[in-house]
């Protein structure tokens, strides 16, 4: 059973600006919920919406928006708010989720060896990303933390390595985190962006071993570099992974592209939700699963909260936080609300 990633374009009639508003949510807010809930990835322009994901779950998204855009036409000249428990309803009457959960484990036969152990998927979304990482040239695994995209992009490069399908390990990230400097941190360049690649190190000793690791690093068999790094460079029989891409620009996700050379493979992780890029700046990300979701030899894996593999209370925080970030919204645009009607009460008040 393959799990080919479609892209569908619906529109939304009639087009009408201030429905639309109203569907999408302040900032969108509605779309990255459903987008987070339902592992799809939704973009728009005007009244045209694109929905990239598998294929049950982008008809159950198309449908879904279908609904809730009924849900927006005016009631007595007001428009009504599209909260998230009428998202959270519909979702549940659609029984997409349920749906997703009765698949078939595809890739559950699929499993790396290392020299610690071996490495299994744990759930159908796990087995599908890394039978795709094993037959794709390119493969993107876009989700919430702690679902296993850096872990098994890491175990797949070390099989790759021990098995001398490539000659070298490359990891990379950008050096963009929450916000901060790199200025302030002590030491050369290298000494400054080594916390910010601690994660992918941290996943090689535990297959490897720090020993056998430190060795090769020495001879370059493994390389850990910033992203900034990778201009410049065509990178062969390789395996490259580029980890926490949500923080590249389109420049930088064009130019690490691009850096793929022959029998090279090469892995995207990133979370669409954790963007620390200044306020403005478009994700690298983002772009690519507009832009490259048709082109052959590219997967794409949209993991969900429960597709969380660490302990059982790192799922319940990722659910604990959407929650928040939801009531924390709804309580904003309540405020502004409540603003703007004190705002025309002071108006009307003064014609009077």
């Amino acid at each position: 059973m393959t799990h080919k990633i479609e892209t569908l374009a619906l529109f939304l009639e009639p087009s009408d600006n201030k429905r639309l508003a109203c569907l999408c949510g302040p900032f969108d807010d509605n779309l990255k919920h459903i987008g987070r809930r339902l592992g799809v990835e939704i973009t728009y322009r005007q009244n045209e919406f694109k929905i990239v994901g598998k294929h049950h779950t982008v008809i159950a998204t198309a449908d879904l928006l279908k609904s809730l855009y009924v849900e927006t036409q005016p009631v007595k000249g007001q428009l009504p708010d599209i909260k998230p428990e009428q998202i959270h309803l519909a979702i549940q009457a659609l029984k997409v989720l349920e749906q997703s959960e009765d698949e078939e484990f595809v890739g559950a036969e699929t499993f790396i060896k290392t020299k610690r152990g071996v490495v299994k998927p744990r759930n159908p979304n796990q087995g599908q990303y890394v039978s795709n990482i094993l037959n794709h040239d390119i493969t993107f695994g876009v989700g919430p933390a702690g679902t296993g995209k850096t872990y098994l992009a890491v175990a797949c490069a070390v099989d790759a390595l021990e098995r001398q399908d490539v000659r070298r390990i490359l990891l990379t990230r950008p050096a963009v985190e929450a916000g901060e400097k790199l200025g302030f941190l002590p030491g050369d360049l290298s000494q400054k962006v080594d916390p910010y690649l601690r994660p992918l190190y941290d996943a090689l000793f535990e297959m490897l071993g720090f020993e056998k690791v430190e060795r090769l690093i020495e001879r370059n068999i493994i390389e850990i570099a910033p992203l900034a790094y990778m201009r410049g460079r065509t990178l062969n029989d390789a395996f490259i992974i580029l980890d926490e891409s949500q923080n590249t620009t389109l420049e930088q996700m064009k130019m690490f592209l691009t850096r793929i050379g022959f029998n090279s493979k090469a892995v995207i992780t990133g979370d669409v939700t954790q963007i620390d890029l200044p306020r403005g700046a478009r994700s690298g990300l983002r772009h690519a699963i507009e832009v490259l979701q048709d082109v052959e030899d590219i997967s794409f894996n949209f993991f969900q909260s429960h597709d969380v593999v660490r302990h059982p209370v790192v799922q319940r925080i990722v659910v604990a936080y959407d929650k928040w970030d939801e009531k924390d919204q709804r309580e904003q645009v309540e405020k502004a609300q409540a603003r703007e009607a004190e705002k025309q009460a002071y108006l009307a008040a003064g014609k009077a």
